[in-house]
């Protein structure tokens, strides 16, 4: 039986999803599939690619060929240099950013609205506070030296 690993399609109309699976080479595109090994989005920002690398190295060495789609995909992954003992790629996948998490940030801003998270507030303004002690003992010994000289009193009246 000859095995390929090749997309099938999902998702919808102008929204393509692809899953990568290893499948007989005579059923149809988006036919049974003996495994699923991957995925792929290509309308994400970065495209989205998901590979089980154990799983795709295990059918290629034992007589699996990728369909031109799949082996660009294998390449950027780095599972098709492996496989052929070239070099990893030169520039890594590209991966989406974690979001935020939504719930703590809402919690955090319903603490602060409610008055419970005033402790940051506190130390912001107890830092300009630092610095005005800190210039208060350079302008002492200057207040000292003109009290020693008597100008600082008899120069004011």
């Amino acid at each position: 039986m000859a095995v390929k690993i090749r997309l099938l399609r999902m998702g919808k109309i102008r929204n393509p999803q692809y899953r990568i699976v290893v499948a007989d080479s005579r059923t149809k595109r988006d036919g049974r599939a003996i495994e699923f090994v991957g995925l792929y989005h290509p309308k994400e920002e970065p495209s989205r690619i998901e590979v089980n690398s154990e799983r795709v190295q295990h059918w290629l060495s034992v007589g699996a060929q990728p369909s031109e789609a799949v082996q660009a995909i294998l390449s950027k992954t780095g599972d098709w240099q492996q496989f052929k003992g070239l070099p990893a790629p030169a520039e890594p996948l590209k991966v989406k950013a974690v979001a935020a998490d939504r719930r703590a940030t809402y919690e955090a801003e319903a603490q602060a609205a409610a008055g419970l998270a005033e402790a940051p507030k506190a130390k912001k303004a107890a830092e300009p506070k630092k610095k005005t002690e800190a210039e208060a003992p350079a302008e002492a010994p200057a207040a000292q030296a003109e009290e020693q000289t008597g100008a600082g009193a008899g120069a004011e009246a």
